[in-house]
């Protein structure tokens, strides 16, 4: 916590396009504690609001030693992806191990049975992204996926230079998907040239590096740990700032038809 007596005005921001969540607002006082697991802390950095952002939730969690949890995702139909911030982790997915590093990124399929455990000795922090899965006919239910992110090629955007590139944990022509998770970075001066504006949601957490951000009509300054939460068709665009990579971890929801009931 900071000093009592300093100055509350903070860079948080709630509107009616956009929020950002900054990484000095991520303290103790609003921590959240989840049922099933052990050792642990998280913060809801987002959550499916009515007229806001409605796909996604996503946490950054924080686990003990031995922390964790055999059973972690109360509801069956909710597929999720994990990014390992720090740490050493064990995910068991059915009879299936698998050690996670810092880097590494699981997809867990809905219905599939996980469990998740910090098997180092000192703390471990992960981000989880969950999503109700959309089924469609004719497509299969896609398998999980766990890499690193050292193993995704960086593919540079068209006419930038090689200044902007995404890393894509999901093939982008798989059906089966209907959220993508990526890492975008951008070298120091890269910039998105326009103002983007499209009907996927985003979640945007600050891994690396700072920027200005443009989120709707406001430019506003980023850096770790900051989170940036955009509603659908919110406008938006980035300058890389500093002398060092900027990097975001994007969440986005992608390959289905919108619905037409309110």
């Amino acid at each position: 916590m900071p000093d009592s007596a300093a100055d509350p005005v903070g860079t948080a921001v709630f509107k009616s396009a956009y929020a950002v969540v900054p990484a000095g607002t991520q303290r103790d006082i609003v921590t959240s504690f989840l049922p099933g697991w052990t050792d642990h802390r998280a913060w809801i950095l987002a959550r499916p609001m009515t007229g806001f952002a409605e796909t996604f939730a996503q946490y950054a969690v924080e686990l003990k030693p031995g922390g964790g949890s055999a059973t972690p995702e109360p509801n069956l139909n909710a597929q999720a992806a994990i990014f390992v911030a720090k740490g050493d982790l064990r995910l068991i997915i059915g009879t299936e191990t698998h050690a996670l590093r810092a880097g590494s990124f699981a997809y867990l399929p809905a219905g599939a049975p996980w469990q998740l455990w910090n098997i180092g000795d000192t703390i471990a922090g992960f981000h989880w992204i969950r999503k109700t899965y959309e089924k469609i006919d004719g497509v299969l239910v896609p398998e999980p996926i766990i890499c690193h992110e050292t193993e995704i090629e960086a593919n540079g955007m068209p006419g930038a230079d090689n200044t902007w590139a995404t890393q894509r944990f999901f093939d982008p022509m798989d059906m089966g998907y209907d959220f993508h998770v990526n890492i975008v970075n951008f070298a120091p001066g890269g910039r998105i040239p326009f103002a983007e504006t499209h009907v996927m949601e985003h979640g945007l957490y600050v891994l690396q590096g700072t920027a200005r951000y443009l989120l709707n009509e406001d430019w506003v300054e980023v850096g770790p740990g900051d989170f940036m939460w955009l509603r659908a068709f919110c406008p938006q665009a980035c300058i890389a700032t500093g002398d060092e990579m900027f990097r975001y971890l994007l969440y986005k929801d992608v390959n289905r038809h919108v619905g037409l009931e309110l």
